[in-house]
């Protein structure tokens, strides 16, 4: 794999990954983190809420933003430094999500990135939104 260098890097430059949300991705994600909370997994106590079924967690969203940046944009070898994210709107099963991101500023000095990011469902309506630093490791760079 050639390393990340952040002069190659444009201001405007975008990437995407695409992932239909699963039962199974939800009661894998609510096993790993421990967050069991019912309306992830209770259908019949989900039915009584606002969203009247299961919802995905929230942070199972910035999971795809965060594939996006370390296997896209900017990709392997870059340093999630930080994340600034709002949910827009409930994420269900069978929804296709698709995580994005887009450059915004290159800040060279600091081998800093940083990058609009979020998450939009198959009706193009958007379910997460933030902003994401990450580093470039000096050690990455020719």
């Amino acid at each position: 794999m050639k390393p990340l260098e952040i002069g190659t890097f444009n201001i405007g430059q975008k990437a995407e990954l695409i992932r239909k949300v699963t039962a199974k991705d939800i009661a894998l994600f609510a096993e790993i983190t421990g967050d069991d909370n019912p309306v992830h997994l209770d259908e019949t106590y989900a039915a009584q809420t606002t969203f009247g079924k299961c919802i995905a967690h929230g942070i199972y969203s910035a999971g795809l933003i965060s594939a996006v940046l370390g296997t896209k944009l900017p990709g392997p070898g870059a340093i999630y430094v930080s994340q600034k994210l709002a949910f827009r709107r409930p994420v269900f099963v069978d929804d296709t999500i698709t995580a994005f991101a887009e450059i915004t500023n290159i800040d060279l000095d600091r081998n800093r990135i940083h990058l609009k990011t979020g998450c939009i469902n198959q009706f193009g309506k958007i379910t997460a939104e933030g902003e994401s630093e990450l580093l470039i490791p000096k050690s990455q760079q020719t």
